[in-house]
């Protein structure tokens, strides 16, 4: 357990138990801030003791590598929190919510904005940052603003929507040493809680006959070339049900990768590059990977 008034981080954690895919090594230390305060508080520790750091989500769009991650870790699922204001549709939700567990409670408001969103395997600030989208919509849309801490800790502050240089699953977000610790979502009010609440399930009910939604995975590994849709590319090499060790070209959606109960980090990360090469021998295409890989020396 973590001391949180003397900041002592837990040492050693498994990070296995913080992705989806259930594979990674040991965090050298590795904290679960509840709060604002306290996410701002480790940030800081890190830059004063001089490690790397590094903050994750719900693990849902991340690969870590076998060996562990140096330095610490903060991982922000317990950072939950949400003010709604149904009159306007304003919904302020802290970095650790889940985005199914927000569209739901849209819907029951009669909100709309998030039904497409109720199958992604991610948190409020991981959308943000990824700019998360499915069935035709994306956080962008819906997002007005968020609130970051700078890697290295100091004070938090704003950034708008339009600030945030947003693209195809891209934001600067990305780019730039900065933590999103909150996000402030302006939705459409006045809808029947019923029609949205329909609208919600179907698209739940479509991601889970159609995506492997009962093994572990990180949800789509590559973005699409557009116009052109990654897992068509994948499934037209023949490469469904192609494994390495432990890790599974998807034998229901070829764009995703699922571990079969044995694999490791590295059978992944190998079975990502043979996709990529397959593809790009036959198309010319190279497939670049939605999933943040840590830990590995990376060339694509």
């Amino acid at each position: 357990m973590i001391v949180r008034n003397a900041l002592m981080p837990r040492s050693d954690a498994s990070l296995s138990e913080f992705t989806t895919w259930r594979v990674g090594g040991p965090a050298e230390y590795l904290a679960e801030p509840s709060s604002i305060e306290e996410t701002s508080a480790w940030l800081s520790w890190a830059h004063d003791h001089g490690m790397p750091c590094r903050v994750i989500g719900a693990g849902s769009n991340l690969l870590i590598h076998d060996d562990g991650l140096p330095g610490l870790s903060i991982c922000l699922r317990r950072l939950q929190g949400v003010q709604m204001e149904e009159t306007t549709g304003v919904m302020d939700v802290l970095a650790g919510e889940r985005i199914p567990s927000l569209a739901r409670r849209a819907a029951r408001a009669g909100l709309h904005g998030l039904e497409w969103s109720v199958g992604i395997p991610g948190t409020a600030g991981g959308a943000a940052v990824m700019n998360a989208g499915a069935q035709g919509s994306c956080t962008a849309q819906w997002l007005q603003s968020v609130r970051v801490i700078p890697l290295n800790g100091g004070e938090s502050f704003e950034l708008q929507c339009d600030q945030l240089s947003y693209d195809y699953r891209h934001s600067r977000l990305q780019e730039e040493p900065l933590v999103v610790v909150s996000a402030r979502f302006r939705l459409e009010p006045g809808h029947d809680p019923q029609q949205i609440g329909s609208v919600t399930n179907g698209n739940l009910s479509h991601r889970t006959t159609t995506q492997p939604y009962q093994q572990p995975s990180c949800g789509s590994v590559f973005r699409n070339p557009e116009p052109l849709k990654a897992g068509r590319l994948i499934e037209g090499q023949g490469l469904k049900g192609t494994r390495i060790g432990g890790a599974e070209v998807s034998t229901l959606h070829a764009n995703f990768i699922v571990n079969t109960g044995t694999a490791r980090s590295d059978d992944i990360d190998r079975l990502i590059v043979l996709v990529q090469e397959r593809v790009e021998e036959r198309h010319g295409i190279r497939l670049h990977p939605e999933v943040k890989r840590l830990g590995f020396n990376l060339a694509a």
